[in-house]
């Protein structure tokens, strides 16, 4: 029964390890002052009738921190990949000049700097929840062995090693929050 508890909390682990990863590839989507390709990556495109990604139509560049370069492998899809970015309201006007486009970040405003910072928040937020949501699966299966016959004191013992589990988690998650409101607020 104990190994049982034990293969609870390994999936539990696993599910905490899950909802930092979630949010580190969400917080990579969001703009900090330099450009990054994947802030470009829901962005989809409509590729000869299917809605393709638009990394899988297209080599994405940064030539420097302030741009990205998006050169389409197939010429005509040049007007799709600019509809696509319009579309998904990024706010950066792509620029076409036949070959590729250019699109050009300008910098953050203050009150775009603090409208991430609350974004980030929030996506934080949704991780911990996940978190907590993990810990809460695991505290309810070791409640229903205790039921069945699992002692006491292991149900404690266990309950506590889920707690710290969440907690070192919960730390995570702030730490880094922290690294990325520190580098959007960077100017």
């Amino acid at each position: 029964m104990e190994e049982e508890v034990e293969l609870y909390i390994d999936d539990a682990k696993e599910m905490m390890e899950k909802a930092l990863i979630h949010l580190s590839n969400e917080l990579i989507k969001l703009r900090a002052g330099k450009a990054n390709p994947n802030m470009l990556d829901a962005i989809f495109v409509d590729y000869y009738g299917a809605s393709s990604p638009l990394a899988n139509v297209a080599n994405i560049n940064t030539p420097d921190a302030k741009s990205l370069v998006i050169q389409p492998w197939d010429r005509k899809m040049i007007g799709p990949i600019e509809k696509a970015i319009l579309a998904a309201n990024i706010g950066v006007t792509p620029m076409n000049n036949g070959d590729l486009i250019r699109l050009n970040l300008p910098p953050l405003t203050e009150e775009r700097r603090k409208q991430l910072v609350k974004t980030t928040k929030h996506e934080g937020e949704n991780a911990k929840v996940s978190i907590r949501n993990a810990r809460r699966d695991v505290i309810e299966e070791i409640k229903k062995m205790q039921k069945n016959g699992l002692a006491e004191d292991a149900a404690k013992t266990y309950e506590e090693k889920v707690e710290k589990q969440t907690d070192i988690y919960n730390k995570k998650v702030d730490e880094i929050l922290v690294r990325k409101e520190a580098e959007i607020m960077t100017v």
